[in-house]
């Protein structure tokens, strides 16, 4: 049997990302979870807030992954789905959109991509919840942010952790807003889009 993908950081982000949501999210409502990973997030915040229909999402390679925690005690998951995000997306609209560590992971093309077309599926009222580094103003919050960006540009190019200013813009050009900039643990943050 093969052991399912485990990672430390989703499990010690997960209670900080939970008091945001609980915050953010308290009306009933569908979230599409984009960029799931190893599945950790959908299997424990979809239990811890079970008034949502968690629907997690990654591109198809990762989907086994995600699968692999659908089993796991107190998931309310919903089976994932394969998103491209600047191909099709799935039909309808979500209450709330909520990305984990991905913006930085992105080609900066695809996070243009993933917050216009999240944006169109996001329903009038609906929040874009974004957790991850951001740089302020261009400058790193943390000689460790800069480092993990030197590491992650020296990889790939086009990844890196992104400006909140850039970010809020890409937002604004679809007509969301920062509704809130919330500080986490390990230099994160939690940008909340309405």
């Amino acid at each position: 049997m093969t052991e399912r993908p485990y990672s430390q950081a989703c499990e010690n982000n997960k209670t900080p990302i939970l008091a945001v949501l609980k915050q953010h999210c308290q009306a009933p409502g569908t979230l599409l979870e984009i960029g799931a990973g190893t599945g950790q997030h959908a299997a424990w915040l979809s239990g811890q807030l079970p008034h949502l229909q968690w629907q997690p999402s990654d591109v198809a390679a990762n989907l086994p992954y995600i699968r692999q925690w659908q089993s796991d005690p107190g998931n309310r998951a919903l089976p994932p789905l394969a998103l491209d995000v600047a191909g099709e997306w799935p039909a309808g609209h979500f209450d709330y959109l909520f990305t984990a560590n991905t913006f930085h992971i992105m080609a900066k093309p695809l996070v243009e991509a993933c917050i216009r077309k999240g944006c169109e599926h996001l329903t009038e009222d609906g929040k874009f919840l974004v957790y991850g580094p951001f740089n302020y103003q261009g400058q790193f919050t943390s000689d460790s942010n800069r480092q993990f960006d030197q590491r992650l540009r020296e990889g790939d190019g086009d990844r890196g952790i992104r400006d909140q200013e850039w970010v809020v813009e890409q937002f604004a050009r679809q007509q969301r807003h920062l509704l809130a900039d919330h500080e986490m643990p390990a230099n994160n943050r939690l940008l909340v889009f309405g």
